[in-house]
């Protein structure tokens, strides 16, 4: 086929499979910010304007689907997910809305009974601060699900609940020491209470029991459909809670893509001290394609927030004694990313106080100077707290700040009472990132969180907390534009993964990954986004959501 230039009207040849007329089209395209039309040929996107245009292309074999005046817009890019962990969640026990230690107790006991005697009760997601602050203890559970192992995490990850059967499987007792850079919470007489922080996480995710493959492709399944009802066409995978697991997964998805099961584009991220690892694999097989991309390393700097073992520069309010923890040493932090940094690989770091901020910081700046100029595209995910002497040094050093604005209506519930009112004024500092020139690239880090864009694009517009409590929105300096947060769905998402050339906008030639809304986000009351709903999801051309409302025209 000839090239066609991008800047050229002219449709790209042979039929047409898919025409979305009578939309609203935001395309993304600085060049071209809309049009009401795309016709679809094959995976990518034969032609970008007008209905007319485009209907002269249909054949009878075309679907066309009239949008009456509804929003078409790039695929949502979720640019943090730890995604057969998600599919995983689906199936496991729900606390996410607990709301009272009864509850929590009881939707495991009712959980255990579906179960066969000795599997394992996991998922969880739940939330202390929702039933007054109160960490969970296995002696609220120990009775209800005696002949199971429970192992269930906070909403954030960064912390698990096991009952004594799972403690008695990790061999983890009184005598058992602390771990570097995680916690196991004790009681007055020394006894774990069966929470563990962090690191100390793993004393239990090591002997845990993996999914069988037939388990994991059907999770990876799950995970793909959920998240395609949400409009999502890719997914940045940042790998298992917890070690290896991560290679495991990439398993998973490299076995799907060879069978030809993926309907959601992945780029899959493994651990930062494997680099060696994936730099052979990468030097043996390549980086992959439009499906399955790899190529970065992801490390943790600090934990949580809600775990109190985010890094902070000064104490937590509520914890005078208390600035959380380094997860790794400085050191050996440095080491292994300059030499990952020196063999071409992305360096994806997780930091969320600001002392971790700043001290990622810092050694990017480091590596820059070791290892010389060249197009990295560095991220800190999450980049929660900030100081702000450290927020022009994103934008300084090309680092893209990988944010998930539901943390921020989440957290901010109770987040001026763990870190008083000063410092939160730069918590999820959306805003000012973007003055500073910074990239901003959005995702949910579902499991964490619900891997929803247009709730995260509610989220960053309005800052309006879960609880109701900030209806003119929690910090509103820190708001955006709709217009911003769909960029951070989408262009940047793609940029972040050096997919801006094939996808992240609606534009002629590109992947043909589309969502359509409901209504123009663009023109409603910022207080009506929360009521958006997904029409339709497309995925290299080819339809993966469908609402049952949606029609087609001829």
């Amino acid at each position: 086929m000839t090239a066609v230039p991008l800047g050229s009207s002219a449709p790209i040849a042979g039929p047409i499979t898919v025409a979305i007329v009578n939309a609203r089209v935001w395309t993304g395209d600085p060049r071209r910010p809309w049009a009401d039309a795309v016709a679809v040929r094959g995976g990518r996107l034969s032609l970008v304007g007008s209905s007319a245009e485009v209907r002269k292309l249909a054949t009878p074999a075309t679907r066309v689907i009239d949008a009456r005046g509804a929003l078409l817009a790039p695929g949502f890019i979720d640019s943090h997910v730890h995604f057969l962990a998600g599919g995983l969640r689906l199936g496991g026990v729900q606390l996410r809305s607990a709301r009272t230690p009864e509850a929590f107790v009881e939707r495991i006991r009712s959980h255990a009974a579906t179960l066969s005697e000795g599997s394992w009760i996991t998922g969880g997601d739940w939330d202390h601060e929702r039933w007054g602050g109160e960490l969970p203890s296995r002696a609220w559970i120990d009775a209800v699900a005696p002949a199971h192992p429970v192992w269930v995490h906070r909403l954030d990850g960064h912390m698990a609940l096991a009952n004594a059967a799972a403690l008695r499987a990790a061999g983890i007792t009184a005598d058992t020491p602390d771990v570097a850079g995680g916690q196991i919470v004790r009681d007055a007489y020394g006894d774990p209470t069966g929470v563990l922080k962090d690191n100390a996480m793993r004393l239990v995710e090591d002997v845990r029991p993996s999914p069988s493959d037939a388990e994991a492709d059907a999770a990876l399944d799950a995970a793909m459909r959920h998240v395609a009802a949400q409009g999502v066409t890719s997914v940045h995978s940042m790998g298992a809670v917890s070690g290896t697991g991560s290679w495991e997964e990439l398993d998973v998805y490299r076995r799907a893509h060879r069978e030809g099961r993926l309907g959601t584009r992945i780029q899959a991220a493994v651990p930062l001290g494997n680099w060696p690892r994936l730099r052979d694999l990468v030097a043996n097989e390549g980086r992959g394609d439009a499906w399955l991309r790899v190529g970065a390393v992801k490390g943790f700097v600090d934990g949580s927030l809600g775990s109190h073992t985010a890094a902070m520069l000064e104490p937590y309010t509520d914890a005078p004694d208390d600035r959380g923890l380094l997860v790794a040493d400085e050191a050996e932090l440095f080491a292994w990313q300059r030499d990952g940094d020196a063999a071409g690989l992305q360096l994806i770091l997780h930091g969320i106080g600001d002392r971790a901020v700043r001290l990622q910081l810092d050694l990017f700046a480091r590596i820059a100077a070791a290892n010389g100029p060249r197009d990295r595209r560095w991220r800190i995910e999450h980049a929660q707290h900030l100081h702000p002497a450290d927020i022009p040094r994103f934008a300084e050093l090309g680092v893209i700040a990988s944010m998930q604005p539901y943390h921020a209506i989440d957290d901010g519930r109770w987040a001026d009472r763990v870190i008083g009112a000063e410092r939160a004024r730069l918590a999820w500092p959306t805003r000012a990132l973007l003055d500073a020139g910074a990239m901003v690239a959005f995702g949910s880090d579902w499991f964490v969180a619900p891997p929803t864009p247009l709730e995260g694009i509610h989220a960053a517009v309005t800052r309006q907390t879960l609880d109701g409590a900030n209806p003119g929105g929690w910090i509103p300096e820190q708001r955006i534009g709709v217009e911003d947060a769909l960029r951070a769905y989408t262009s940047t998402a793609a940029f972040a993964e050096f997919a801006e050339h094939d996808k992240g906008m609606v534009r002629r030639e590109m992947a043909a990954d589309l969502v359509l809304i409901d209504r123009d986000l663009t023109r409603i009351a910022p207080n009506e986004l929360r009521e958006a709903r997904i029409l339709l999801t497309v995925v290299d051309g080819r339809i993966v959501y469908e609402h049952p409302s949606l029609e087609s025209a001829r």
